[in-house]
């Protein structure tokens, strides 16, 4: 099967290369080799290589920068995958895209999870692009996969993950968001939902894609430091009282991220736990870096 891979240089597409690789004729491109938001471009690259699967993982995912770039930011996630679902559809390919909890108002009471059904209303400018996205593919194309992900983190490029394991072996104590809810995803765990969903063919639409179980920003660093020996206090403050503390202007953060992934289990699609994600990307960080 021949696949397109767009955003070839990011984390997620590296991971989505590997796993497809082994049994797939693969292109990879990225900005240099295909900007996304060009429609003749992609029409006419698509045309010409006539992939059976297109998987976007080209994206605008700076979610504050967005806030002064809307143009930009628009352009690459919302005309993006219009100008892909376009293609797809002239050639008859198929599209995976992914998209974000954050459109969602990101306000649901924390006794609920978010299903793929419920309304969208994003509050931040890289919400309303992601849905301009979304909306985009369903409106030009019925073969489409939209794996909608949060709190996302793998090898390669700076992370969460990182970041705080970096602060915890420098610092005594830490102050980390405690009032945001939702569920750490491996990269590596998304490329495998991914890969399942299409070598069996589950049902086209949209689905709910991170790893099972929920906490916080606060209680995942205490899971960072813990699996790895760190001694660090970490001490939980709310958004607020973050925002004041660091001098920050940030674009509103959901509080309640959390998404129910029954549809994807409904459809044979195991998914392992974010602690377990956790586990074995430190295992792989240290293999990396060996």
């Amino acid at each position: 099967m021949k696949i397109l891979i767009t955003g070839a240089n990011g984390m997620l597409a590296r991971e989505v290369k590997e796993k497809f690789s082994k049994e797939n004729e693969i292109i990879l491109t990225d900005v240099a080799e295909l900007d996304i938001t060009d429609e003749n471009a992609v029409l006419n690259f698509i045309k010409e290589e006539k992939p059976e699967y297109i998987i976007n993982c080209a994206a605008f995912t700076a979610v504050d920068k967005a806030e002064e770039c809307y143009e930009l930011a628009d352009k690459i996630n919302g005309d993006g995958p219009t100008n892909l679902a376009k293609a797809a559809k002239a050639v008859d390919a198929k599209l995976v895209h992914i998209s974000t909890d954050y459109v969602f108002g990101g306000d649901l009471d924390l006794s609920k999870d978010y299903s793929e059904d419920d309304k969208k209303e994003p509050v931040t400018v890289y919400g309303v692009t992601k849905l301009h996205g979304e909306e985009g593919i369903q409106a030009n194309t019925d073969k489409y996969y939209i794996f909608r992900t949060a709190w996302l983190y793998g090898i390669g490029g700076n992370n969460f993950v990182k970041t705080m394991t970096k602060l915890g072996k420098d610092r005594d104590e830490i102050n980390v968001v405690s009032d945001q809810h939702g569920s750490p995803t491996y990269a590596k765990d998304l490329t495998e939902i991914i890969y399942q969903a299409v070598k069996n063919e589950i049902p086209y639409g949209i689905y709910n894609a991170t790893n099972e179980g929920y906490t916080t920003w606060y209680d995942f660093t205490k899971e960072i430091l813990k699996e790895q020996n760190i001694e660090c206090k970490v001490n939980p403050v709310t958004t607020d009282e973050y925002i004041k503390m660091m001098g920050v202007t940030q674009a509103k953060r959901p509080f309640n991220s959390q998404m129910s992934k029954n549809k994807l289990k409904e459809n044979g699609i195991n998914i392992p736990t974010w602690q377990n994600g956790l586990k074995r990307y430190l295992e792989e960080e240290k293999q990396v870096n060996a």
